[in-house]
């Protein structure tokens, strides 16, 4: 399965491992979720990881942003055809264009409402506990 997984994401399930975050960061180092990303991307997680103020496990750190580095789908990607006024916060922008060009099933993210324009690319928007239930949702159904 491939996702964006929103900043805001990653650095909650390093922060809480067995929330619902953590489950799906786990999920990205057994490899059952693999990550598209680009280096905007890549620079973010490791940059905000790295604020001391969050007080990250440094081990944690390092292994998940290795595991990321070995494991993600990284793509190039083209500005979205948008008006400013689709975007709330333009730093989210690098999210939804690796979403549409790496053609993930999925975007995952704490911030739902800044990405209301991915409707027209016809990729869901699902915040973590969202995205949890339907990969249950599916392990049931398959």
């Amino acid at each position: 399965m491939l996702i964006v997984l929103d900043t805001n994401v990653l650095i909650s399930g390093l922060l809480n491992p067995n929330g619902v975050p953590g489950q799906i960061v786990k999920q990205v180092l057994a490899r059952v979720i693999r990550l598209a990303v680009d280096r905007r991307i890549l620079g973010e997680y490791h940059a905000v990881t790295e604020r001391p103020h969050l007080k990250i496990n440094p081990l944690d750190r390092q292994t998940t942003l290795a595991a990321i580095d070995a494991s993600s789908l990284r793509t190039d990607s083209q500005p979205l055809d948008l008006s400013p006024k689709d975007v709330i916060d333009p730093k989210d922008l690098p999210f939804a264009e690796v979403a549409v060009a790496s053609h993930a099933q999925f975007l995952v993210t704490g911030n739902r409402k800044h990405f209301g324009f991915m409707q027209r690319f016809n990729i869901p928007v699902l915040s973590p506990a969202e995205f949890i239930e339907k990969i249950q949702d599916d392990k049931i159904e398959g």
